[in-house]
């Protein structure tokens, strides 16, 4: 008899255990509280993300972009130059070249065109003190370059001329 009390307080604590009819806690959090957590994280999101926007009302005002106008880029091709470098001596040594300013605009051109007489003769003048040793290497072109810039620069000084670009150089 003593075994028949036991089984029936075992069948006695698995009865209070569970309710009968109403939801357990593993139930309330499969069919409640998941969905609603799902569903508050998806407006969080649409809210943040900016979906929700015109559902609200929040509308931006339309503002018409502006763009800035390009910069237009003009090249003024200089006559061909054939000048003697500074030797020192009896030998001769001649220096070609074919120079092209890059300008702002096409009314800089105008301009230059004017002005001309004077930038080629600042060129020839320049070029003219060169000697062969300052032409060699790629340090020696960019230096010539930099020389040439801030000649130009200064001879046509309302014009903005942007780079000197070198079309042909020979030194013979």
């Amino acid at each position: 008899m003593a075994d028949q009390a036991v089984t029936q307080d075992l069948g006695d604590m698995e009865i209070e255990a569970t309710p009968k009819g109403g939801l357990n806690g593993k139930k309330l959090v499969l069919f409640i509280i998941l969905p609603l957590l799902l569903l508050l994280g998806g407006f969080a999101g649409a809210y943040f993300a900016g979906l929700l926007d015109p559902l609200l009302g929040k509308h931006e005002p339309v503002v018409e972009e502006q763009k800035a106008p390009e910069p237009v880029t003009v090249f003024f091709d200089l006559p061909q130059m054939l000048v003697n470098l500074n030797t020192g001596g009896k030998k001769n040594n001649y220096l070609k070249i074919a120079i092209s300013l890059e300008l702002t605009s096409e009314a800089a051109r105008a301009e230059l065109e004017t002005l001309l007489p004077r930038v080629i003769d600042n060129f020839q003048v320049y070029l003219r003190e060169l000697r062969v040793e300052d032409l060699r290497g790629s340090a020696g072109v960019q230096r010539l370059r930099e020389e040439l810039l801030m000649r130009v620069n200064a001879a046509v000084h309302p014009v903005e001329v942007k780079d000197v670009l070198f079309k042909e150089m020979l030194v013979q």
